[in-house]
């Protein structure tokens, strides 16, 4: 199988259509066969990056290129930046605003949890620009 890329414009502010593209590339990789356990791996760091750029940055956009060896995906947004990328990668800070978090979302553990189901994470981000973070799974 060659490569295949796939793009998503993840709509911002909009918690109903959040996660669409993580469902999409699962259901994609399903039927291309790929491992389980690889497909839950992409499925739950995407749907995390999907519900940041909701939250924090009114949306953006996900590519996702696949090939035999490995899930690559790609979540690039022109949010606020994130000023403190170490802060933002401990369990439970959140800049979530509390309207956010009384609708069960904001806890704090979307960048951890991304960090966690990803075999490399490299996040780029420019406060006032946005950010853009970089994520393999090896299949």
């Amino acid at each position: 199988m060659s490569a295949l890329t796939f793009t998503y414009e993840v709509p911002g502010d909009d918690f109903t259509r959040a996660g669409e593209a993580s469902s999409d590339v699962k259901r994609k990789l399903k039927q291309l066969g790929y491992n389980p356990e690889a497909i839950r791996k992409v499925a739950i760091a995407m749907y995390e990056g999907e519900i940041n750029m909701v939250i924090h940055a009114h949306g953006g956009e996900a590519r996702v290129e696949v090939d035999p060896q490995e899930i690559r995906i790609t979540l690039s947004d022109r949010g606020p930046g994130i000023p403190d990328v170490e802060k933002a990668m401990q369990e439970g800070w959140s800049t979530a605003p509390d309207t956010i978090r009384n609708l069960g979302f904001g806890a704090g553990m979307g960048l951890p949890n991304i960090k966690k189901y990803t075999d490399e994470l490299r996040i780029d981000t420019k406060v006032g620009e946005g950010t853009t973070l970089y994520m393999k799974v090896l299949a």
